[in-house]
């Protein structure tokens, strides 16, 4: 069972991250939210959560233990696997999605892609009291909004219209705009949402 990674970043994109461990590369799944913690770092820690299948042993990242503990109780749920776990610990932080579940915010969470009415509560109602005791303070969605740096506003809003034009829900979105162009200040609205496709 691995408890953590650490090494030197090899390579790093806002869905993966390849650790150097002494010579020995691993590929982790991450999230937004682990990318923009270790971006622009040249080592990193990071929580690991294994899911080994028959045809699979794939390795999730978590730049804190309380993301990870949050992974792990979503998978929990009935109907949730791993990849649209971490889909929803991209379009929120922690903090946000303890609030989210708390309050029963499930108009929100269900703007998440592929997460259905349903899924949305029965995560609510199958996690509720569950994340109170992971030691997270919850954070309301809304109180967290900043806005994009004036120079990128017009492709940050740009690329978000598309994006939701294409059918993409608006939360995930912004997060993964705001991702991309905190990497990539310069990037073209094209380059935004290319990127973008590959993340959502």
């Amino acid at each position: 069972m691995l408890e953590f990674l650490r090494g030197k970043i090899d390579e790093l994109t806002p869905a993966t991250a390849t650790i150097d461990c002494n010579g020995v590369g691993y590929l982790l799944n991450i999230s937004v939210n682990t990318y923009s913690a270790v971006n622009g770092k040249e080592e990193a820690k990071l929580y690991v959560q294994e899911a080994i299948r028959e045809d699979a042993y794939v390795l999730y990242g978590f730049a804190t233990k309380q993301e990870r503990a949050l992974f792990m109780q979503l998978v929990s749920v009935s109907g949730i696997g791993p990849n649209t776990a971490r889909t929803i610990l991209s379009a929120f932080s922690p903090a946000e999605l303890c609030d989210i579940i708390v309050n029963g915010n499930d108009k929100i969470l269900k703007t998440v892609k592929g997460l259905g009415p349903k899924s949305a509560q029965r995560i609510i109602v199958d996690l509720r009291d569950k994340v109170g005791l992971l030691g997270i303070t919850p954070q309301s969605v809304e109180g967290t909004e900043a806005a994009a740096p004036a120079l990128n506003q017009q492709v940050h809003d740009d690329a978000i219209e598309a994006l939701k034009a294409l059918g993409y829900p608006p939360a995930p979105c912004t997060k993964v705009v705001r991702a991309i162009l905190k990497d990539d200040p310069t990037a073209t609205v094209e380059h935004v949402i290319k990127m973008a496709f590959k993340m959502l």
